[in-house]
């Protein structure tokens, strides 16, 4: 993708990461490697990402795939809301009982469709079944999850043992709060999905409320981002 690019790829993977992982704007971005002499617009940036955030979001993707536990089989589900083009759209996340990332999916409408939609997406990411998985009270979910998961599947509608999840939508929420809304629906679900896989591949923790060591953070934080942006690279 970067074969005609007239910057280093080390640098472009280096902007793309820093895009999604931290609370930066295009232009932030532009003004930080003109300090160090690299001289790029605002817009470069953005296409920048859409062509290289995709390749990120699917490697990391099929790297989660490869990966179970007892904790990936139960689900904790909810949708989080933002703007894009002035509308509210829903953004379906779950994640399991350790905390880590089932899926992300941006919907324009919340309702039995949708909610298929993720459960297919989301058993697709793990490339399993789970036995039970917990949502608020919505009427879509019971009849979306027997369609698309199976009637043994174990459902469980709590407001309470969802407050993990709550927490969680935090760091997207924080992420495009110092954004100016998303322009299309398309760059909306890229930019989400992508910066949700990759916050869960940067996070050190195994299960919910882990006291990791500083060193060991540090550790797992250069390792992890190192291969982040190998990724990007190769993209």
């Amino acid at each position: 993708m970067l074969n005609r690019a007239q910057y280093p790829s080390d640098v472009i993977a280096l902007v793309v990461l820093w895009r999604l992982r931290y609370r930066l704007t295009l232009r932030d971005l532009a003004e930080m490697f003109l300090l160090r002499g690299i001289v790029f617009s605002q817009e470069a940036v953005r296409d920048w990402e859409a062509k290289l955030a995709p390749a990120l979001a699917s490697e990391l993707r099929q790297r989660r795939r490869r990966k179970g536990g007892a904790g990936c089989r139960s689900w904790h589900v909810d949708e989080s809301y933002l703007k894009v083009r002035g509308r509210w759209c829903y953004l379906y996340r779950a994640i399991d009982r350790n905390g880590d990332l089932v899926d992300t999916m941006l919907s324009e409408h919340r309702d039995m469709a949708a909610a298929k939609a993720f459960f297919r997406s989301a058993r697709s990411a793990t490339g399993l079944v789970p036995d039970k998985v917990t949502t608020d009270g919505h009427g879509s979910y019971p009849r979306a999850i027997r369609s698309t998961l199976g009637r043994r599947v174990t459902h469980r509608t709590s407001a309470y043992m969802n407050n993990g999840l709550e927490q969680d939508h935090r760091g997207i929420k924080g992420r495009i709060r110092c954004m100016r809304g998303f322009k299309s629906f398309t760059s909306a679900n890229r930019f989400c999905r992508s910066y949700d896989e990759l916050r869960n591949h940067l996070r050190p923790r195994t299960r919910h409320n882990q006291s990791v060591p500083a060193s060991r953070r540090r550790t797992l934080h250069l390792r992890r981002a190192t291969a982040a942006l190998a990724i990007l690279e190769a993209g």
